[in-house]
């Protein structure tokens, strides 16, 4: 395989998971009769311009198709989290009823309600049926598509361009994606801004966090990394800010090359960050396969000597990167009777490989299981104050990544 961004030959390895399901490929009933598909999941490392990718093994509609399980207004981080930035954006770049912001990877109309609700004009761009069917019925427009360099131009014929553009964890998600990042600069009125958010990968090495690694992830981005790939799109990246979503991630603001925009020291200095701690450097890649590995073992102990002293252990959030990390330790229901959620696409149904049931949370009630170990890592807090009437029949709550954790 060649780098999907500068197409050097890759031959060097990052982490290998082994094989496992897409991570959001979540079974049916009927579906437990039947194999499932499992796919290898190794990530590489381009030694020519360092992007972190995983090897190319499924297309992007077998990962995003209608059944598509992830819903991002069960969340009420999240919802707080843009109703934030759509504030934050309408404030900074002056934006109101003669604008246009459009969404990429719109998903359930987390995001773009809010900013229907403020009169702006927007529209949202979603591949997956079930997703999409869901802002449809906020009263939203929703484009069924992928978006790609091809799509903006034909929007831009259209007279569609927009004022700002938000891609929020949907950069990482695309396997092509140099066209991609070259349908934001054909999409931008000449004035406009892009901004996406991703997960670091500075913080994902930091803190081994091998769990947010899915076949639906295809790159793992640094800001050098993706600086490059803007430029080589016609943008440019004027400003960046760190922040802790999804176990910390990047808000980059990119606008045409040639923007009057000014550039804010934040880029700089967040890419001295990333070199300093060796992200241009292959030994802080090679490490990270004996730490993935120290993670997992560490889990699966736990959980064995747990049911060693007949503890009961549930789980909660059928999330992406429980699912990872699931498959990477080899768990199964008799480790972790159930898993519950509070997604209506979920609930009933089974995660991918491990095939542990996924419940909706008064079976958390009837069961009262001793030990809960909470999958989304990154939102344990909000999960523990949700779940904090469990504590009156004594149980904890335990994190995996990047170490084993009981409070």
């Amino acid at each position: 395989m060649n780098c999907r961004h500068c197409s050097a030959p890759l031959t060097r390895n990052f982490v290998d998971l082994g094989t496992a399901p897409p991570s959001n490929a979540y079974l049916n009933a009927a579906d437990l009769g039947a194999g499932e598909m499992h796919l290898p999941l190794r990530v590489r490392v381009c030694d020519g311009c360092w992007l972190v990718q995983t090897e190319d093994f499924a297309a992007a509609a077998t990962l995003f198709g209608a059944d598509y399980a992830y819903f991002s207004a069960t969340s009420a981080s999240w919802l707080a989290h843009a109703r934030r930035l759509v504030a934050d954006m309408v404030a900074r770049f002056n934006l109101g009823a003669g604008s246009v912001v459009v969404e990429v990877a719109a998903n359930d109309g987390y995001l773009l309600q809010y900013v229907a609700a403020r009169g702006i004009p927007c529209y949202g761009i979603e591949p997956a049926a079930g997703t999409a069917a869901v802002a449809r019925g906020l009263g939203l427009e929703i484009l069924g598509a992928f978006f790609n360099h091809a799509l903006g131009r034909k929007l831009a014929a259209e007279g569609r361009t927009a004022d700002l553009i938000v891609a929020n964890n949907v950069l990482a998600h695309v396997p092509d994606i140099n066209d991609f990042a070259k349908g934001f600069a054909a999409l931008l009125k000449p004035g406009g801004v892009a901004i996406f958010e991703f997960p670091h990968l500075l913080q994902l090495i930091e803190h081994a966090q091998f769990d947010t690694i899915y076949h639906e992830h295809f790159s793992y981005l640094s800001l050098a990394v993706v600086t490059r790939i803007f430029a080589l799109a016609g943008l440019t990246v004027f400003d960046a800010a760190e922040l802790p979503t999804h176990g910390g991630s990047l808000r980059v603001f990119a606008a045409l090359a040639g923007s009057a925009r000014q550039v804010t020291s934040a880029p700089a200095r967040i890419i001295a960050a990333e070199r300093a701690a060796g992200l241009c450097d292959g030994a802080v890649y090679d490490a990270f396969q004996a730490r993935a590995e120290a993670v997992k073992n560490g889990f699966l102990g736990t959980l064995l000597s747990m049911r060693a002293n007949g503890l009961g252990v549930a789980a909660y959030g059928a999330a992406a990167k429980g699912n990872t990390l699931l498959n990477f330790a080899g768990v199964r229901g008799d480790l972790i009777e159930f898993v519950v959620d509070r997604s209506p696409g979920k609930v009933g149904r089974y995660m991918p490989g491990s095939r542990i049931p996924i419940v909706a949370e008064d079976v958390l009630r009837q069961r009262r299981p001793d030990r809960i170990v909470i999958l989304p890592w990154n939102i344990a807090g909000e999960i523990a104050r949700q779940l904090e009437y469990t504590r009156d029949w004594g149980a904890r709550f335990m994190t995996a990544v990047p170490e084993i954790r009981e409070f």
